[in-house]
């Protein structure tokens, strides 16, 4: 049956293979304000936070509360952010959705009212307010999908900064093992024919090949059940000539 291959002992869960909590600053979203009340946040500092691409804007309001927000492009050391029903649609105001024209691009937005902001929070993301209906406000996401809203939910105006980051090449190992280990994420990938033959069932022999059947039964022990899982057909699909 051999041992676990690396892929199934990471899905079974540990501590050495959960994203780091080191380096983290606060909570990333809007404050519980009522939804009726206007405030205003100045942005004291523009800091990054380990395993997040786009940096976070630090603001203050009138009572003395600060919170972490993403920050959008163009945003500066001094600027003031308007969180209403209300606000004006300026870069960086936070404002239901129900009160933005259709067209408007947006960014950090709720998923449900009072969450904070939970969707469209990556780095350069964007999203574009689509239609008002009576189901609620239609969202255009940056996959293309459409999801409908509840017309109170928040989001705010612009686009994220920090766009491009992922295309910037990694110009050793060690940056790259970094960087995933800081979000949880596997690094160095290594291919099971690479492996030896007693890590993974598909490694050892001669040169790299599987040397058996790469499609496996659902009820395989953990040791072997790697490859195609239960596969009800392999290999490219062929087309049949019609006469």
């Amino acid at each position: 049956m051999g041992k676990r291959p690396l892929v199934r002992r990471r899905g079974r869960g540990g501590h050495q293979f959960r994203a780091t909590s080191i380096g983290k600053l606060a909570r990333a979203g809007y404050p519980n304000f009522p939804l009726a009340a206007s405030h205003k946040g100045v942005v004291l500092d523009l800091v990054h936070e380990r395993g997040r691409n786009v940096p976070l804007a630090k603001l203050r309001f009138e009572d003395g509360s600060v919170v972490f927000v993403p920050a959008v492009l163009n945003l500066k050391v001094g600027d003031v952010l308007d969180f209403g029903l209300k606000s004006s649609i300026e870069r960086g105001n936070v404002i239901s959705v129900q009160n933005i024209p259709d067209g408007t691009i947006v960014c950090n937005v709720e998923k449900h009212y009072g969450d904070g902001g939970t969707i469209i929070k990556s780095a350069g993301g964007s999203a574009i307010i689509f239609s008002h209906g009576d189901n609620g406000v239609t969202l255009k996401l940056p996959s293309g999908q459409f999801t409908t809203l509840n017309p109170k939910n928040r989001a705010m105006i612009g686009t994220l900064a920090g766009g491009g980051v992922g295309e910037r090449p990694f110009m050793s190992a060690g940056n790259k093992w970094r960087n995933f280990r800081s979000k949880g994420r596997k690094y160095p990938i290594v291919r099971g024919v690479a492996q030896a033959s007693y890590v993974h069932p598909h490694g050892g022999g001669r040169h790299q090949h599987v040397g058996q059947s790469s499609t496996v039964s659902r009820d395989a022990p953990p040791g072997a059940k790697v490859g195609s899982i239960a596969a009800r057909k392999t290999g490219r699909a062929r087309i049949k000539k019609r006469n």
